[in-house]
């Protein structure tokens, strides 16, 4: 009788931040088609885990999580036999993990691979630059040390049932009946720099409902800065708005994100999940490069602080000053939401 083949055992490391495990999934798919057969166990730091049942591309799934010994996760690499090891974000932690998966094959970006030790650790690099990439393209370019074919794929979440379920509940519970369209607005973020006036999200806000009836949803996080920055704004707007910061987890915020009308936020990964499911979505930078970071598919405008109007390929720029977000007006979100709506 013949033996059965062997499936090849892959393991991709990504432990940064959740918009950055978003943007590494067209890579995964890149492998998935190229090898069908591969067995990947993909490693995630913290809450971005949350988000794994949404890439069906990973059949094994480890987590990290800071402040904790990590023991059962050190141990699984340690005993478990991969062939290769794709290291998407070169930090010392995932140097760590390659070291102790032990792959035949360990693969990061040059950049990453200097060092007594990492020049030994890692056997094939690439070259690719994020300073010269959208990060997607940088995160596929890594595929490109094992000689696999890099044609593009769409950047892609699939949502599970019970998610839009659970998200279907919430909506309904605060009044929002299945169906009925609604606008998603992600005004916090980590970053002091990226914040938007509230001010000027009221009246973002305000236009939707007087202009379109459309209620606004607001999703975001519970820390004090961003909630404050959330009241401000429900302070300020006469329009309909349901407030949902802070009563979501990432995968319910997704299965949210996935059923509205339009997203509107600043360069978040909430954006990043807007466009994995290819929603129509208004995106404001100004601190932040577009060349890097912004939405790909035909329904989303990018507003640029500086820049008038809506932001065209041609205006693209691999490097660009970092820019205050007052240089973002009202008028121009609403300009740009109005090629959805009309």
């Amino acid at each position: 009788m013949p033996t059965e083949r062997r499936r090849p055992r892959f393991l991709a490391i990504q432990i940064k931040r959740i918009g950055d495990l978003i943007l590494t999934t067209p890579a995964l798919r890149v492998l998935r088609r190229e090898i069908p057969d591969v067995h990947l166990t993909l490693v995630t730091l913290g809450a971005a885990g949350e988000l794994v049942p949404c890439i069906p591309e990973v059949d094994e799934h480890l987590n990290y999580h800071y402040g904790h010994s990590n023991a059962a996760l050190w141990s699984h690499l340690a005993v478990s036999s991969f062939d290769v090891s794709l290291d998407f974000c070169g930090t010392d932690r995932a140097a760590f993990m390659t070291f102790l998966a032990g792959a035949n094959v360990r693969t990061t970006y040059s950049k990453r691979a200097h060092g007594r030790f990492r020049k030994h650790l890692y056997s094939h690099t690439t070259e690719a630059s994020l300073k010269k990439l959208h990060t997607i393209d940088h995160m596929v370019a890594l595929l490109k040390a094992l000689g696999l074919n890099t044609r593009p794929e769409l950047l892609r979440l699939v949502l599970p049932g019970s998610a839009r379920a659970g998200a279907s509940a919430i909506l309904q519970d605060h009044g929002i009946s299945p169906g009925q369209p609604y606008a998603l607005v992600h005004a916090g973020t980590a970053r002091r720099e990226k914040y938007w006036r509230a001010e000027r999200w009221a009246e973002v806000i305000d236009h939707l409902w007087a202009r379109h009836r459309l209620p606004t949803v607001l999703t975001g996080g519970s820390a004090p800065e961003e909630a404050a920055h959330l009241e401000e704004i429900l302070r300020r707007s006469r329009g309909k708005i349901t407030n949902l910061a802070g009563k979501l987890s990432l995968i319910l915020s997704a299965s949210v994100i996935s059923g509205c009308r339009v997203a509107l936020g600043v360069d978040t990964a909430a954006m990043h999940l807007a466009s994995a499911y290819q929603r129509p979505q208004v995106v404001l930078f100004g601190p932040t490069n577009p060349f890097h970071w912004r939405p790909r598919h035909e329904e989303a405008r990018v507003v640029l602080s500086g820049h008038d109007g809506i932001l065209e390929e041609k205006d693209l720029r691999q490097k660009l000053p970092e820019r205050p977000m007052d240089g973002i007006s009202s008028k121009q979100v609403v300009s740009a939401l109005e090629t959805f709506l009309n």
